[in-house]
């Protein structure tokens, strides 16, 4: 079995978004992912070496030279054929300043709500875990991230990891529904966090324990195990039955 691929640091996302040729209208658009923004950024913008790029981001140097070279790659396409680029998507988490390796740049500096106003396009679906290093966080209101997923025709299309800086039981729910989130996969999570959730319009899948992208898999199969009646009291968790996504049709939207 392939080894999933490592999410990559970035600082931030980018301000500008979408580059066309003026006077072309019609044409093919290249799509350049954030993490390969960030290694452009870092390395010719910065002046950042692989190995410090590497550092930052993460990831080891070998995988940045090739993620570099992709990039270099399509931008000259576009520059060279005149086609549009697009910069988003891409496996990465957004830095929240919590290495000696930050450039200053990064999230840690944006209000909660600002960070997770990250836009979402039509017929996507945004599912949020929360995160702590791959794996679904037991205790919500004490979740330092999510992991936002966006996913359309039942497959995952784009993921980032995003800080909650600090937020408690009550913004949670709230900085959720800034993030356009519609669904919410969590270990335990108490009655009044609930009720926020419930108010927001965001689908609960509490008592999920494991892999966080092996839960969002599961889920969009209709075969994610959780517990309909979750309970979370700080201390432990009661949990009940088991309980299979599928016989309720949950991923069905």
């Amino acid at each position: 079995m392939a080894r999933p691929r490592k999410c990559r640091r970035i600082c931030q996302e980018p301000e500008y978004a979408l580059f066309k040729p003026e006077g072309v209208t019609a044409m093919e658009t290249v799509i350049l992912s954030l993490d390969e923004f960030e290694t452009i950024r870092l390395v010719d913008l910065e002046k950042k070496t692989h190995e410090q790029c590497a550092a930052q981001m993460e990831v080891s140097r070998t995988t940045v030279t090739e993620i570099y070279e992709r990039a270099r790659y399509k931008i000259a396409d576009c520059l060279v054929n005149g086609k549009h680029l697009a910069i988003r998507g891409g496996d990465y988490r957004v830095c929240g300043g919590e290495t000696e390796r930050c450039c200053g740049r990064c999230s840690r500096a944006v209000p909660a709500g600002e960070m997770a106003d990250i836009p979402k396009g039509e017929n996507i679906m945004r599912i949020a875990v929360t995160h702590e290093n791959g794996k679904v966080f037991q205790h919500f209101g004490h979740t330092a991230q999510f992991k936002l997923y966006d996913a359309e025709g039942g497959k995952v299309i784009h993921s980032v990891v995003v800080p909650t800086l600090g937020s408690g039981h009550g913004a949670l729910a709230g900085f959720l529904k800034t993030a356009h989130v519609d669904v919410l996969i969590c270990g335990g999570i108490g009655g009044g966090a609930q009720d926020a959730l419930k108010q927001a319009g965001i689908q609960l899948f509490g008592g999920v324990q494991g892999d966080c992208d092996a839960a969002v898999a599961a889920y969009l199969a209709d075969e994610l195990a959780y517990i309909p009646d979750v309970h979370c009291d700080h201390h432990d968790h009661e949990h009940g039955e088991g309980h299979t996504c599928g016989s309720h049709s949950c991923g069905h939207h």
